[in-house]
């Protein structure tokens, strides 16, 4: 594959562009949930990982792909702030007040840069961490801004962080991880991993791109012994298929049983 799409496709990376480029360095923020969190992962990691097994019985791997993305996605939201979880009755009273690790240790960073004087983008996958976090900057009385999918004035928000001094932006992953220039920050912080690595390396490139002019700090926050972990952990392999084919690794096929197992397995 990688014969035939050669002649199509000219591609030039940063290190060719752009020799100038300061350098950016990768930190990788090991977290451990707190003690209700893991009760409650641990709940529901049984409970879904039971449902995509029946599902596969009856249904075959490619026929259960939306359970097992359910099974995921309230896995993640459990690491990110267990708010998030859709749950009503006792369920949800369990989930509200589990609290998040992942947050406290958020806020602790956060104060720490902005002593530093840094300017700091978060990126998250989830509009509604985004704006818990918004609510922990305005307690803390932080100036920030935040770009959703919902923000109509893209381009305003942009010229108020390079111009001004907010020393935060916060930002939806798909709605703001490409076409920005918001070379203004040295930091970045992906709060929650992604599937596709590319995503993610085009969202730090908002900051780490022509006209930086500073060293680069990208921050990635991983819940130890979680699916956050194993999605980490599958990110190098992606990453090497995206390096050799220019591919999408959103669209990749069902996962295989390892994989499968390998996600959906009881805390680390």
């Amino acid at each position: 594959l990688k014969t035939r799409v050669a002649p199509l496709i000219l591609r030039r990376n940063k290190t060719e562009v752009a020799k100038e480029l300061p350098p950016k360095t990768i930190l990788i923020h090991p977290v451990e949930l707190n003690t209700s969190q893991k009760d409650l992962y641990e709940t529901v990691r049984a409970t879904m990982d039971k449902r995509v097994r029946q599902s596969i019985a009856i249904k075959g791997l490619e026929g259960s792909r939306m359970v097992f993305l359910e099974a995921l996605l309230k896995l993640r939201q459990i690491c990110c702030e267990p708010k998030l979880l859709k749950f009503e009755g006792e369920s949800k009273l369990e989930a509200d007040s589990a609290g998040s690790a992942k947050l406290d240790y958020l806020a602790e960073l956060l104060e720490t840069l902005i002593e530093e004087g840094r300017r700091i983008l978060i990126f998250s996958q989830f509009t509604s961490m985004l704006e818990i976090i918004e609510q922990l900057l305005q307690r803390r009385k932080t100036p920030y801004l935040i770009l959703t999918g919902a923000s109509k004035n893209r381009g305003e928000l942009v010229e108020k962080f390079q111009t001004g001094n907010y020393p935060v932006f916060l930002i939806s992953l798909k709605a703001g991880g490409t076409g920005l220039n918001l070379t203004a920050a040295d930091t970045v912080i992906h709060y929650d991993p992604w599937w596709n690595p590319a995503a993610e390396a085009q969202a730090t490139d908002r900051a780490y791109r022509i006209g930086q002019t500073q060293p680069v700090f990208v921050h990635k926050l991983i819940c130890q012994g979680t699916v956050e972990e194993r999605i980490h952990q599958l990110q190098a392999k992606k990453s090497q298929l995206a390096d050799s084919l220019l591919s999408d690794a959103a669209r990749a096929a069902a996962p295989d049983e390892g994989t499968l197992a390998a996600l959906l397995a009881p805390l680390g």
